[in-house]
This record gives structure tokens, sequence and C-alpha cells, in this order.
């Protein structure tokens, strides 16, 4: 039998859609839920405890009460201890700080936890080096490395991991990224430490990668190229990063590194904006999305432009999203293919399979998407 931790930071992602970068806090929290944000965690980690129901006769789970785990195992029928106690509605990152306390003792053969960097930082200033662990990518801001792809990813790693059909553990990084200098538009990350978690190659994700200051030409030469096919009436989706900056910055508009922005042909609608200013401003109309992969990661959709979400993807269609990415970002890649994560299986589906990335201003390559 086989002894699985698990530990769901119920609130993580519940700022994505909603524009806020992650929900550190409980005044983010409570902003959040004004604004109509939605609990994204408990699916995702169902999604991947599915991919051990085969195995679940062998495994326990072992988890704290409710939302922090015991109703998403309970739902899939493992055999499931509860441990520890919490306040209903109100749990915080010391909730999983404890939980990690409690399982420490347990020889827990894996630690599974769904959240973001923001739930990496807590476990890892608990656990150290002292249990394989393996993150349910769940939060808006995943920078760290000890993150499976996706969550059916997690659920296929974990099972090779317990199944004894890989046995390579590797130390991933844990990143601790400011979120109100997120929100400000400036990534501000420190190393903190390593997490030991299973390795397979296509399983798990990379650290996330900056562009160097040599990228600027090519920046500048795929901006004007997007500059010079732009149509007065059409609207453009612009998500966050580097690539995206230059085509505001040539534009002369102002722009959100870090947030999603509108234009209507060569005009700034709103910056910054959120799911549902999104779906007021497009529905019925015709629209594109200029979209860039994140370096070191390869993610399209799911890191960090959770407002691009699948039902605004779904509007927009495949045939209009546009991929802008440097040789450079490409090349980072090593060979691997880009990623979508959208919270949506149809919708990944629908994004999977061979596109056009923008390298240059004449220059493009065919490459290929997972999820």
């Amino acid at each position: 039998m086989k002894k699985v931790g698990l530990i769901v930071n119920p609130i993580a992602g519940m700022g994505g859609k909603v524009g806020l970068k992650g929900t550190d806090g409980q005044t983010i929290l409570e902003k959040a839920k004004l604004l109509g944000a939605e609990q994204e965690s408990p699916q995702r980690t169902l999604e991947a405890l599915e991919r051990l129901t085969s195995f679940k006769d062998f495994i326990e789970i072992i988890t704290y009460p409710k939302e922090m785990g015991e109703d998403v195992a309970k739902q899939c029928g493992f055999n499931t201890k509860v441990i520890g106690t919490i306040v209903t509605g109100k749990t915080t990152g010391e909730d999983t700080k404890q939980a990690c306390r409690d399982l420490l003792s347990l020889k827990i053969d894996l630690l599974l936890f769904s959240g973001g960097d923001g739930t990496a930082k807590d476990i890892y200033d608990i656990i150290g080096d002292e249990m394989v662990v393996l993150g349910i990518p769940t939060g808006v801001k995943i920078h760290s490395a000890v993150f499976a792809q996706n969550p059916m990813r997690a659920g296929d790693l974990s099972l090779l991991y317990l199944q004894g059909r890989t046995r390579e553990l590797r130390e991933a990084e844990v990143m601790d990224v400011d979120e109100e200098a997120f929100r400000e538009g400036f990534v501000s990350a420190k190393l903190l430490g390593y997490l030991k978690v299973p390795f397979a190659r296509r399983h798990v994700q990379g650290l996330k990668m900056g562009s160097p200051p040599t990228e600027r030409y090519y920046q500048e030469a795929i901006a004007q190229k997007i500059i010079d096919e732009l149509e007065e009436e059409c609207f453009y989706i612009l998500g966050p990063g580097t690539t995206t900056r230059t085509i505001m910055e040539k534009l002369q508009l102002d722009f959100s590194l870090l947030g999603v922005d509108l234009l209507y042909g060569r005009n700034l609608l709103g910056a910054d904006l959120n799911e549902e200013k999104l779906l007021e401003h497009i529905r019925g109309k015709k629209t594109k999305i200029i979209v860039t992969p994140i370096g070191g990661q390869g993610f399209l959709f799911g890191r960090g432009n959770q407002q691009i979400s699948p039902e605004i993807i779904r509007e927009v269609g495949r045939e209009n999203i546009i991929i802008i990415a440097t040789s450079h970002k490409i090349n980072s890649l090593y060979g691997a293919p880009l990623l979508v994560d959208s919270g949506e299986n149809e919708i990944n589906q629908l994004l999977s399979g061979y596109v056009v990335v923008i390298t240059g201003y004449h220059e493009s390559i065919v490459y290929r998407v997972i999820s």
C-alpha cells in the first residue's frame, strides 16, 4: 500500500480570470470573490486524481479535511485518511504548513499538492528535501519547476512513480514571486531552494525564463510585422510578455506588461482587462488573439494569462490566434512542444496540433502544440 499525501489550496487560481494575478492575502481574495471568481483548484485536482484510479486499491490518501483534500479524494473513491483540522472556507498558508508538519512523520511515499508558487513556497518552508513532492498546477503564478505540465500529467507521473516505472528524481526550483510587484507589472522573483520531484520527460514543466536584452532587435521585427497587418475593424487581444509589449511600444500606446490588453485596430480600448471585460467587447465581433509562449516553459495558455479563458478562445476561434516568438525563445525549449493548459480539455484538444509561429518580419516556423 502506497501512502500519498494530498494538500489542496482551494483558493489557488481564483485571481486568474478576473485579472488579479494571484490570491495572496485576504483582501485580494475578497476582491476576487466580488468580481465573480470561482474555485479552480478542486476540479483540477480531481483531473489529476482520476488518472490514479486504476491503482486506487493500492493507494491510501492522507489529507486534510474538506476542501483541503478530503472532498476530492473521496469523490474519486480513494481509501482516505483525514488528519488535522481547518476552519472551512477560511484556509490560509498556515494550514498548508501545518499539513506538511503533520505529514512529515507519516512516511509518505509522495506528496501531491495543488496550488501555485505561493503554495510551493509554503511547502518548501516545511518539507525542504525530506519528502518527494509533485505540484498540480492550479495557481496563477507558476514560475517554479516543481509542477507537472497540467493536472493530467501530474496524475500520470504520480502513477509512474508509485508503480516504480520511473525512479528518477530531480531537484526542482521553488521560486518566490512578489505578488504586489507582479500586479504593478514587475516580475520580482528569487530562488528559495529546491524540492525533490519525480522526473519523466514531457511530464514536468521547466523553470520560467526571461528574454535576454539581445532579443530586442528580433522583437521589434516581429512587432513591425504584426503592426503592418493590423486590420482597422478588428479587435486584438494581446497577452502578456515582452514580445507583445514591443507591439504596444511601437504603436506608442500604454500597455500592461503582465496583463491582457485590448486593441481595436491600432487604438487601445483597455489595458489589463479581465475575462468579463474582454467578453463584453468582443462577443460576436471579429477578434484575434496575439500571444507569445513563456520562455523555458512553452505555455501559450494557462500560465499568467488565464483572463484569455476557454470561453474567449472558443469565441475567437483557433484560426484567429496569432503566435509570436523570437528564435531564442523557441530554441530555449530544446525541441519540446508548445503547451496549452486552458482548464478545459475540449479547448486543449482544439488548440493541439501544428501551428505557425511568427519569428521575424519575413520569418516563421511550423511548430507542434500539445496539451
